[in-house]
């Protein structure tokens, strides 16, 4: 349970309808199954003691007896684990019967929760032989012992506080008012939900769908068993459609008609944190809650779930597809906005060769097609120098001529050298001075020629370099409006690869298609025989490293050695751990030392759940001290 995680399963064994001495003994080759995974909570269906599809069986106190009897053998066999099962079945308190989820830990009933909305339409009538649960926590007997009963009671773990856990039931889930959003405000992080779904065409996705957004809703886990095999198919059929996700998130689910278990971890540091910085999640209401304590064992927890070592960047075609033109989108209209507010002439943009200034490109025009303005009121300059190769220069100037802009190169050679000479700069000496000069030159071209045009310069840096601070202060950090700025470095590769994929101009795709085969580079430095000298991934590291130290720094706030677990479970062989931590440290050092760039960046528009904006979603001080992040790092 190391860093928040905590292994679960929702699981649907095959059962015999009222043969509740056959289903306990499934039940426990659950639980067994369960341990030796590693499990710690467990969900079965709806009414699995018994099936749910007993109909007027459950009025003969025969069934009620034998299922008493057979959660006894549960509980007993449940002796020396701390795997908590939820397991359910009809219970019989003060002349009323309730449909009940038993939640069972090394030999005792902790609590028993019964059904709250009890559908009575379609092909379901339960209000024929249950009731609905009662308003206020009581209590109920199991055997000898006497059990908390109530649709009001949290089970609280006292090794992990994060760990609350609450149950509602099937048709709860779909009622107007779920019980689980009581229990969410009131403090549960894990909503179980013992089912029995009947499978009707669509259903499947519905439940699906419908899983998901309370997860997501309720800032949660939660763990959906459905019955299956077993059940009556007199008039319906039962598919066994487990489910378990996280904060809106799929984690794991079972195939339709299998019988199986699903099973994941969940992490309840990031629900925690989830609820911390969403200010609209109300503080735990008591709201006259039961809260009764349990105990597990604290161990490691082996790693099962997805884990996407491109978290900006969707695992599907046509996900990833979307999500390029849904952001393409959102850059062009920010921009043609900030356009029509300032009655600007022209938009200039410094067009390199490179990704970012591509990507840049590609949103003006979309944002003069927006505006009905012809592409000729964009300028592409390309301001060579040093390191500059034939390559890019002319990939800039075939980009240019295949969207119709406007065209201009301006050679930065003489004024930098003449820079130099007026600094009294040693042109051989190949220091943070030589570069950032060519940059600083550069940005100053850009804003004359803006001034000259009536123009805003539209500037290219992306996410990944603003965290890195891979930028010359003053010089390609600043512009008159950042469209690339909350895009990260690897989901910008993706975008121009889609761009590439629709146009129908042979001579763009070729063009487009050779960028992304040209090593990311500033071009400060001398090129080596007409190729590029200076490449930025050998010197900062892995962009797709640092994209995912990026992603679970700043949008879930992970420490350091959680995010190393993550980055090495993630990337499996492809990086070796030592040069995770190298670049794990590089990039928090890094970060915390470049936050001065960020303090006074352009405006953007923010396209995804990470950005760096000081008047959006980061507020750091530029001279935060990183020496516990970093020891943490060096530790690893």
């Amino acid at each position: 349970m190391k860093d928040g995680f905590l292994k679960v399963a929702a699981s649907t064994p095959s059962i015999r309808l009222a043969d509740c001495a056959y289903n306990a003994k499934q039940i426990l080759g659950c639980m067994e199954e369960a341990r030796r995974n590693g499990v710690k909570l467990m969900v079965l269906p709806e009414l699995c003691v018994t099936g749910y599809t007993c109909g007027d069986l459950f009025l003969q106190s025969t069934l009620l007896e034998q299922a008493q009897a057979a959660l006894e053998r549960i509980r007993t066999g449940s002796r020396g684990s701390d795997l908590i099962c939820v397991a359910s079945a009809p219970l019989k308190k003060e002349n009323k019967l309730y449909n009940c989820a038993v939640f069972i830990q090394n030999g005792k009933y902790l609590s028993v929760i019964p059904k709250t909305y009890l559908p009575n339409y379609g092909e379901f009538y339960e209000q024929r032989w249950f009731s609905s649960a009662p308003a206020e926590n009581s209590a109920i007997r199991i055997g000898e012992e006497l059990v908390p009963f109530g649709s009001r009671i949290l089970l609280c773990c006292e090794e992990m506080p994060e760990l609350c856990i609450a149950a509602e039931i099937c048709e709860d889930l779909w009622a107007a008012d779920p019980p689980s959003t009581a229990h969410a405000v009131a403090g549960a992080t894990v909503i179980v939900n013992p089912s029995c779904s009947d499978e009707t065409i669509g259903k499947a996705q519905y439940r699906r769908n419908l899983v998901c957004a309370q997860s997501a809703r309720l800032c949660c886990a939660y763990l959906y068993a459905d019955a299956g095999d077993g059940e009556s198919t007199t008039d319906m059929v039962f598919a066994g459609h487990n489910l378990i996700c996280e904060n809106g998130t799929l984690l794991a689910e079972t195939q339709l008609f299998q019988n199986g278990t699903a099973t994941t971890e969940i992490d309840l540091d990031r629900l925690s944190f989830e609820r911390q910085r969403m200010t609209s999640f109300p503080a735990a209401r008591d709201g006259g809650y039961l809260k009764i304590p349990f105990s597990l064992r604290l161990s490691p927890t082996q790693l099962t779930r997805p884990v996407n070592p491109y978290p900006f960047i969707p695992s599907s075609d046509d996900d990833r597809r979307e999500r390029c033109e849904e952001i393409l989108s959102m850059q062009a209209a920010g921009l043609a906005r900030r356009l029509e507010h300032t009655h600007a002439k022209t938009a200039v943009v410094g067009l390199s060769g490179g990704l970012d200034s591509t990507l840049a490109l590609l949103v003006m025009v979309r944002a003069m097609k927006k505006l009905e303005r012809p592409a000729g009121d964009i300028l592409a300059v390309t301001m060579p120098c040093f390191g500059t190769t034939s390559r890019t220069k002319s990939n800039a100037q075939r980009l240019a001529e295949a969207y119709g802009v406007t065209f201009r190169q301006v050679d930065i050679t003489a004024a930098v050298e003449q820079h130099f000479q007026d600094i009294g700069q040693d042109p051989q000496k190949l220091d943070v001075t030589y570069e950032n000069c060519q940059a600083r030159e550069r940005t100053q071209v850009l804003m004359d020629l803006a001034n000259q045009s009536g123009g805003l310069v539209i500037g290219t840096g992306d996410l990944s370099e603003l965290a890195l601070g891979w930028a010359t202060y003053n010089g390609d950090h600043m512009s008159m409006y950042g469209v690339n700025a909350s895009v990260p470095k690897t989901l910008i590769r993706h975008i121009v690869s889609y761009e590439a994929s629709i146009t129908e101009n042979e001579t763009l795709r070729r063009t487009l298609e050779d960028i992304l085969a040209t090593p990311v580079s500033p071009e400060l430095l001398p090129a080596a025989n007409g190729e590029i000298s200076q490449k930025t991934e050998d010197l900062v590291g892995p962009y797709a490293l640092h994209d995912f130290f990026l992603y679970y720094a700043v949008r879930w706030a992970f420490p350091p050695a959680k995010i190393y677990r993550l980055a090495r479970y993630a990337f499996g062989e492809l990086y070796a751990p030592d040069e995770i931590k190298k670049w794990l440290t590089s990039f928090y050092r890094r970060f915390f030392a470049q936050q001065f760039k960020r303090s006074c960046l352009p405006d953007g528009p923010k396209v995804g759940s990470v950005t760096l904006s000081p008047r959006g979603d980061w507020r750091m001080p530029s001279d935060a001290c990183a020496d516990a992040w970093l020891e943490e790092a060096q530790s690893l």
